[in-house]
């Protein structure tokens, strides 16, 4: 008995353990693209030099910044969180792109928050999929 109970508290607690450790991830990337995406939207000067090196123009500063920042408010909804983390990934897959072909230097932090946002994803891939109506 108490060998079964322990197999169904532990085949329990992945579950709960797996939602808190998605709501702490979707915390974390929710305050890093509210962060980048202030800097951008407000001219930070590092910014402005960073979308002048890139070459598209300041108008893809402010695109940037406002998918950030719209990812960054919707990861926090439940209804739109799983779709804000392909959102926010898709966005750093271009980060990434954008980090090795043109500026050449470590893509790190986009790196980092491409597994977050990913994870995120992968974590609600069953409210994204009934979202999309499958």
């Amino acid at each position: 008995m108490t060998e079964t109970t322990a197999v169904g508290g532990a085949g329990a607690a992945p579950g709960k353990a797996l939602h808190i450790g998605l709501w702490v991830l979707q915390g974390f990337a929710t305050l890093a693209f509210l962060g980048a995406s202030s800097a951008k939207l407000l001219g930070k000067p590092e910014m402005v030099a960073l979308f002048e090196t890139i070459g598209v123009g300041q108008w893809f500063r402010y695109v940037t910044g406002i998918l950030e920042l719209s990812g960054a408010v919707l990861l926090l909804i439940p209804k739109t969180r799983s779709a804000a983390a392909v959102l926010l990934a898709t966005v750093m897959v271009g980060a990434i792109a954008t980090h090795l072909f043109i500026l050449h230097n470590a893509p790190t932090a986009p790196l980092v928050l491409l597994g977050v946002t990913s994870f995120i994803a992968w974590g609600r891939r069953g409210e994204l999929a009934s979202l999309l109506g499958r």
